[in-house]
């Protein structure tokens, strides 16, 4: 926490500030500034950006890890600050005692849950590269890819980072690799997932690969800790409270921010303005193993998280099957063909699960219960909380 935290929080004691100060800070969707106990990553990749500091630019390479490790956060943290270096004047002193001031790289950052096609990734890719916004419409794909070559031709070059690869929605590691052949020499790239380096058909190109493991659970507490400084009233958890949500997450911050953040919004609607154990065990038990990531829900189309933030106020029994899911959900603006379509995509996906109903066998295909896969109670806060920005 900074000192000015510190001060406003000893200025606003007379006050009794509510016990939740900052949502976002408790949102297992969202980054902090700095990220905490990743130090080492931290080093290692800078380690790989080195060239950039001298005006050259990193090989492919591919960062990997298992969910909830800290890759993205560590990543967009880096990079939010790498991308200043333009704007920067740095001496470099050669041996001949020259002075020269080159320019560096640019630094693209693309999110391939969003980035779900050839015209997404070009688009995405492009958006960083000039000031003005791309339009969604009316420019074709290939006017895209050549739009990119036009903004690189002439420079430095650029530094593409691509998180989320080969994941349920992301584009399949073949055709992100044409893609990737399809940019100009003087890019290079950074692919972030969680496949291990002999399973990814990426590394084949790649001159580095970087690991990272699950959080240690002392980390892991710190960064608990260090959310609920941020985001809580004082003393609103305790080291206890803590290591029992470190001890359960077993190194996934993505499931131990979530039981946070369920715990703490639901003692805020009780009104206490501290946590207790019942706090957290409700809130380990909200969360479905295995555990969709919110930040890829959070990524879906919107249509799509309209049907999913309805679909979790449903009762169990108008998901005992995705027919009675979809005659619930009529209500919204889409037909019922639509909703049905979008339920056996996302459950495709593994955003949603169908459970088989037990019962007496039936001809055709069984009834299969609907289960969402994603902690459904602080997916529906967080859904709520964006809409009233």
């Amino acid at each position: 926490m900074d000192i000015k935290a510190r001060i406003r929080r000893r200025r606003d004691d007379d006050a009794q500030p509510q016990f939740i100060q900052r949502y976002e800070a408790l949102s297992p969707a969202a980054h902090l500034d700095e990220p905490v106990g990743r130090g080492q990553l931290l080093e290692q990749l800078l380690d790989y950006f080195d060239p950039v500091f001298d005006g050259g630019l990193p090989p492919n390479g591919y960062l990997h890890g298992p969910v909830g490790s800290g890759k993205s956060a560590v990543i967009t943290a880096l990079l939010s600050h790498l991308r200043q270096l333009p704007a920067e004047t740095r001496e470099i002193i050669h041996t001949s005692t020259r002075v020269q001031t080159p320019s560096s790289p640019t630094f693209v950052y693309v999110d391939a849950r969003s980035a779900t096609s050839a015209f997404e990734f070009y688009r995405s890719v492009l958006n960083s590269l000039i000031d003005q916004s791309v339009p969604k419409h009316g420019v074709g794909t290939d006017s895209l890819r050549d739009q990119v070559h036009t903004q690189v031709q002439g420079t430095p070059g650029a530094t593409i980072c691509i998180d989320h690869v080969a994941e349920s929605r992301s584009l399949d590691e073949l055709t992100l690799i044409d893609l990737l052949a399809s940019l100009p020499s003087n890019v290079s790239w950074l692919a972030v997932g969680r496949e291990s380096p002999d399973q990814s058909q990426l590394t084949a190109y790649t001159g580095a690969e970087i690991g990272v493991s699950r959080y240690r659970r002392q980390v892991l507490v710190d960064i608990l800790m260090k959310r609920a400084s941020v985001g809580l009233a004082r003393q609103g958890l305790n080291h206890d409270l803590a290591r029992q949500v470190a001890s359960w997450a077993d190194g996934n911050a993505h499931n131990g921010l979530a039981v946070l953040f369920s715990a703490v919004d639901s003692a805020a609607a009780a009104g206490k303005d501290r946590l207790s154990k019942s706090d957290i065990d409700s809130a380990i038990e909200s969360v479905p193993e295995p555990c969709v990531s919110l930040s890829a829900v959070l990524s879906l189309p919107a249509n799509r998280q309209q049907v999913l933030r309805h679909l979790v106020n449903l009762s169990p029994d108008e998901r005992e099957s995705v027919d009675m899911a979809t005659t619930a959900l009529s209500t919204l603006d889409l037909s019922k063909s639509t909703i049905k379509r979008f339920l056996y995509e996302m459950a495709e996906a593994g955003v949603i699960k169908r459970v088989q109903t037990k019962g007496e066998r039936q001809k055709g295909r069984p009834p299969s219960r609907v289960v969402p896969q994603f902690p459904s109670y602080v997916f529906q806060r967080l859904y709520d909380l964006r809409r009233r920005e």
